[in-house]
C-alpha cells in the first residue's frame, strides 16, 4: 500500500467516526422534536458508522499498516426543520461517497488491487446509503405535512433494526 493510500484510509477512519457523531447528534435533534422512530433510524445509522471506521482500522491491521487516530469534529447542525436534518444527511453521504471515490481513485493509480477489492463494499454501500436518505426526504415530502401520515412514517422507521456489515477482511 503506497502512502497515499495509506494516508486517506487513516482519514477515512476519522470521517467515518465523525459520521457517527453526525448521526448521533441528528438522533438527538429527533429524540427532542418527540419522533423516537426518526432518533432510532439515526441511532442505527451511527452503529454502521462506526461499524464502517472499524472496518478501515482492521484492514489498516491486516495489512500491516499503522492507525492514527485523530480529534473528532463536534458535529455542527443548524436545523429549522425536519427536513433540514434529513437533506444534510443526504449531503453528507454524498460527502461520504466522494471521499471512498478519492481512495479508490488513489488505489487505482498506485495498482492496489487489495485495496480495491476491500472498497467495492463501501462503493455499493455508499450507493444504499445515498438511496435511503433519498427515501427519507421523499417519504417526509410525500407525508411530513400530515401529522397521521408522519406518525406512521415514525413508526416505520422505529422498526429498523441494527444488522452489522457483512464485510469479511
Amino acid at each position: 500500500m503506497n502512502e497515499k493510500v495509506h494516508t486517506l484510509i487513516n482519514q477515512q477512519i476519522n470521517k467515518e467516526f465523525y459520521s457517527a457523531y453526525l448521526y448521533l447528534n441528528f438522533s438527538n435533534y429527533f429524540e427532542e422534536a418527540g419522533l423516537d422512530g426518526f432518533a432510532n433510524w439515526y441511532k442505527i445509522q451511527a452503529q454502521e458508522e462506526r461499524d464502517h471506521a472499524m472496518l478501515f482500522y482492521q484492514y489498516l491491521q491486516n495489512e500491516n499498516h499503522k492507525v492514527t487516530l485523530e480529534a473528532i469534529d463536534k458535529p455542527d447542525l443548524n436545523a429549522a426543520c425536519h427536513m433540514d436534518v434529513l437533506k444534510a444527511g443526504l449531503e453528507h453521504e454524498k460527502y461520504v461517497t466522494s471521499l471512498i471515490n478519492d481512495i479508490y481513485s488513489e488505489a487505482y493509480e498506485a495498482r492496489d488491487f487489495r485495496t480495491m477489492q476491500f472498497l467495492d463494499w463501501f462503493v455499493k454501500e455508499q450507493g444504499e446509503e445515498e438511496t435511503n436518505a433519498n427515501d427519507l426526504i421523499s417519504k417526509m415530502e410525500l407525508f411530513g405535512s400530515d401529522p397521521k401520515s408522519l406518525y406512521m412514517l415514525n413508526q416505520e422507521l422505529a422498526a429498523r433494526i441494527y444488522s452489522a456489515p457483512s464485510l469479511v477482511l
